[in-house]
């Protein structure tokens, strides 16, 4: 049995960025771990429910919408298309590139994720009231606004 590590000094438990920092990390590990038992990561929910929000989007576009990389989108859209989740269709203004469109076999999946991720939600919200939960989704809406560059970079398109 390994010892309970000791708490970190009151100082560092006063940090913000750095209980974000913790947080975070522990709110990553829940929600990977319940999407991993379903063959399934953050990059497919992401697509998924920017597909089902805004409708069918080029590659660019969904890159743009969900801050993943192009280079990974590919990979991500593969997954996604060997799935049957999603369909690439020629875009009828430019051959050149694709339409891409949920499916109803996408639909389902992520109406799964959706209950997956909200079950992350409610194990890393436990401590709190619904009513703090709430509070704290506003205030980290509040930071994440504050702190979005306008323009970002695309290589910071994460």
């Amino acid at each position: 049995m390994s010892p309970t590590p000791e708490p970190a000094p009151a100082r560092l438990r006063a940090i913000p960025s750095r209980l974000l920092s913790g947080a975070a990390l522990v709110a990553d590990r829940l929600v990977n771990e319940r999407l991993a038992a379903e063959g399934a990561h953050k990059w497919h929910f992401a697509v998924l429910v920017t597909l089902a929000e805004a409708g069918a989007a080029s590659q660019a576009e969904l890159s743009r919408r969900t801050g993943i990389y192009r280079s990974d989108m590919v990979a991500v859209l593969n997954e996604l298309a060997d799935a049957a989740c999603v369909r690439r269709d020629p875009d009828p203004a430019d051959r050149r590139r694709n339409v891409i469109t949920l499916t109803p076999a996408g639909r389902r999946r992520l109406d799964r994720l959706d209950a997956l991720i909200d079950d992350a939600q409610r194990e890393l919200l436990a401590p709190l009231t619904p009513g703090e939960g709430a509070e704290l989704t506003r205030l980290l809406t509040a930071l994440t606004e504050h702190h979005r560059p306008a323009h970002p970079r695309p290589d910071e398109q994460r």
